[in-house]
Order: structure tokens, then C-alpha cells, then sequence
């Protein structure tokens, strides 16, 4: 059984513009986990997210995930110039016994989960976190042609962002805001529902996240519930 899955739900949108993958060097044995959210729902935006998410996922296991994101999002800004569809990402890439490399732009999600804790090890690109405002307006995304120090300059963080955490044994979660937002909203546990095996923890967590931005709605008769994305893998030291 693969140590990892994933899972995704349309909510009530027209489009799923969500996309993961995952990428193994097979030389060195790094492996990347990626999780885009498309900015906007139309057919062009999905099909761009699956493409960037893979190609995502083969650069970061070759450069690492801060360095395989920086040049994705380079290559983006200079073959369209900030032009196009966009996405929030986020990448974590493994090694045999090295620390986990995690790195993001936008607002996408990585939480670590040990001895029934789950922590969250990025920090979102978004107005709630710079002014206090509003969380679904994203401060950085791929796609984008702004660099670090003008997104600093603006919102004062950088483009992309990356922290690392000691090799161990722990359960990686990748998710989009329409998956962990309902989730967060409710005051749930999320590691209580990241139990059992990837296959089932990744259906659990996207499942009741739809579930849940439903039932929160206000008008039973204009429910609303955004694409619902995760990743679970199981990571070993």
C-alpha cells in the first residue's frame, strides 16, 4: 500500500481547479508532495493547476522545495509576465534521513501530525494575515510575476516561503482552504480526523469539510462549498 493518498470533492463550483502530485527521484530517493489551488473556476485555470502541480513536483524532487518552487515560479513569470492562471502552492520534498523542506507561496496549507497533534508549519499569503483582513485574498501565488522584495515591500513577507522540520516519524497533510477552512471555522480537530490510513484519513477530511461548509451556510436555498483538496503521507525518519 503507498504510504500516501489523496483526495478531492467540486464543493458546489463548476470546476475543480484544485491539483495535486506527487514526484520520486528515483536517483537520490527525494520525493515531492505538491497541492495547488487554482485561482478562479473555468476549465483554463484547471487545466493549468494539473500541469504546474506536476511539473511542481518533478522540479522540487530534483532541486529541493524551496529551490524547485522559486524556479517554477520564475519560469511562469517570465514566459507570461504575470499574465494568466494563477495558484496558490505549497511543496514538501523528502529525503532518506534528511530534514522535511517545506515551502509555499498563497495560501495553501502543510501541517505535520504527531502523538495526536496536529501542527501547521506555513503561514498563510493572505490579507487576514498582513492586515488583519480578508483570508481569500491571497498576498503571493504562482503565476505571479512580483518578486520577493516587491511583495515584501507590499505586504511584508516574501513571495515564497519555506521552513524545514527534523526527519521523523510523523503524517504530512497538504491542504487547500476549501479544505482545512471548514474545518478551522468549526474548531475541529484535525488530528482526529487524520486517523487510519492515507487513503481513508485524506476521503474523511475532504468529505466533512464539504459537509461542513453546507451545513454552515447561511441560506439553506445558496449553499456554497469551495473544492476540498488533501494530500496525507505517512513519513518516515
Amino acid at each position: 500500500m503507498r504510504p500516501y493518498a489523496t483526495a478531492q470533492l467540486i464543493g458546489t463550483r463548476g470546476n475543480q481547479c484544485d491539483a495535486a502530485a506527487v514526484f520520486t527521484n528515483r536517483r537520490t530517493g527525494a520525493r515531492a508532495y505538491v497541492l495547488l489551488d487554482g485561482i478562479g473556476s473555468t476549465a483554463e485555470v484547471r487545466e493549468w493547476t494539473r500541469a504546474a502541480a506536476r511539473r511542481l513536483a518533478r522540479t522540487a524532487a530534483r532541486r529541493g522545495a524551496e529551490p524547485g518552487l522559486r524556479a517554477v515560479y520564475d519560469a511562469y513569470a517570465a514566459e507570461r509576465g504575470g499574465y494568466g492562471p494563477k495558484a496558490v502552492a505549497v511543496v514538501a520534498v523528502t529525503r532518506p534521513g534528511e530534514p522535511v523542506e517545506v515551502a509555499w507561496c498563497g495560501d495553501a496549507r502543510a501541517y505535520l501530525v504527531a502523538n495526536g497533534t496536529a501542527r501547521k508549519v506555513t503561514d498563510d499569503h493572505n490579507l487576514r494575515r498582513v492586515f488583519g483582513g480578508r483570508r481569500n485574498i491571497v498576498t503571493s501565488c504562482l503565476g505571479s510575476s512580483k518578486t520577493d522584495d516587491e511583495v515584501k515591500y507590499r505586504y511584508g513577507h516574501a513571495a515564497i516561503e519555506s521552513v524545514s522540520h527534523p526527519a521523523g516519524n510523523f503524517r504530512l497533510l497538504l491542504a487547500s482552504d476549501g479544505a482545512y477552512d471548514p474545518h478551522e471555522d468549526a474548531r475541529r480537530d484535525l488530528a482526529n480526523l487524520l486517523t487510519g490510513a492515507p487513503r481513508d484519513a485524506a476521503r474523511r477530511f475532504a468529505t466533512d469539510a464539504v459537509t461542513q461548509a453546507l451545513a454552515a451556510s447561511s441560506d439553506p436555498d445558496d449553499q456554497h462549498a469551495d473544492n476540498a483538496t488533501c494530500l496525507v503521507a505517512d513519513l518516515t525518519g
